[in-house]
């Protein structure tokens, strides 16, 4: 985002928290520099990640048995997400900052911006597997849940269970790292080292390949557009927790290679891979990369001002300096 001049004409980008921002004058100086504060939350994630690395992982589904297995992979993410979050709220106290500054303020907690991104995300992956149908590509099969209670049971796991992946993908790679490096770098620089790594991290799953990485790299670009132009994380969390829950659950279809137990169908794939992306699923398919072109240009004209701000907001007294 470009910064405004302090004399021109034009008005600043809005804030749609409406926190007070300090001024110039305001402005303490942080005690660590850029790259401390970089480092330092890094070690911290990768510490308590490594600390939860003995449980059982999103790719290692299918050879788990147990009923308890599903609540396990929940609780990971869980873990993971706070090993992500917790982090930032300690160097949060050494920069003069409210949390809700790296871009999840808690007023929005599932807000209209966050059930906007879930109709998006649907709209997408039925778009994307659409596409693939209309080519041969893609079979419904049959329901593979005994039951109606089986369906609606697996259908809410399935929901909260991708709204916690979103939270934790989306601030580990949107959140304070992207504030952070957009006070160094400026927003875009940013945005693509972070994307790189989001995708590259991607291979280490089951099934993934180099097509599904490159996939997942635009897809971060795309949403680093929507955090852009949306002004903070909510948005983006409901378009990948609505993604992701309709590859995974909706049309039972390989998740970024991972296929999970408790999806609706006995779905199939069938055809070259560029058009059903073979073991990745979807998001290797050839019109994944155009439906994103066409999502990033919907939000471009959606949200046509962008919003984010690296300004500092005047903190609260008491918790609520922490929203």
């Amino acid at each position: 985002m470009q910064d405004h001049p302090a004399n021109s004409s034009l008005p600043p980008p809005s804030d749609p928290e409406n926190r007070p921002r300090l001024s110039p004058a305001e402005v303490p100086e942080p005690r660590l520099s850029t790259g401390a504060r970089i480092a330092i939350y890094l070690g911290a994630a990768v510490l308590l990640t490594l600390v939860l690395g003995l449980m059982p992982t999103e790719a290692s589904g299918a050879s788990i048995p147990g009923a308890t297995f599903p609540w396990l992979m929940f609780l990971q993410e869980v873990l993971l997400f706070a090993s992500a979050f917790l982090p930032a709220c300690l160097l949060a106290q050494f920069e003069f900052r409210a949390i809700a500054d790296y871009g999840l303020p808690f007023r929005q907690f599932l807000g209209a911006r966050f059930w906007q991104g879930c109709v998006l995300g649907l709209a997408e992956i039925s778009l994307l597997i659409g596409g693939i149908a209309l080519f041969g590509g893609y079979r419904f099969g049959s329901v593979a849940l005994p039951g109606a209670r089986s369906v609606v049971e697996w259908f809410v796991f399935w929901f909260v269970f991708f709204i916690v992946v979103g939270l934790y993908e989306e601030f580990a790679f949107r959140g304070y790292l992207q504030f952070t490096l957009t006070d160094a770098t400026g927003f875009w620089p940013a945005a693509v080292i972070l994307s790189l790594g989001f995708g590259s991290l991607h291979l280490l799953n089951r099934g993934e390949n180099w097509v599904g990485a490159a996939s997942v790299a635009t897809v971060g670009l795309v949403f680093a557009l929507a955090l852009q132009r949306t002004g903070n994380l909510w948005f983006v969390v409901g378009w990948h927790a609505a993604f992701d829950f309709g590859e995974t659950f909706l049309y039972s279809v390989p998740n970024s290679g991972a296929v999970f137990n408790g999806h609706l169908s006995n779905a199939s794939l069938q055809g070259p891979l560029w058009l059903t992306g073979g073991s990745v699923g979807p998001e290797g398919s050839v019109f994944s990369f155009v439906i994103m072109g066409l999502t990033a240009l919907l939000v471009h004209f959606r949200f046509p001002q962008a919003k984010y701000s690296t300004e500092r907001s005047r903190p609260a007294a008491g918790t609520q300096a922490a929203l």
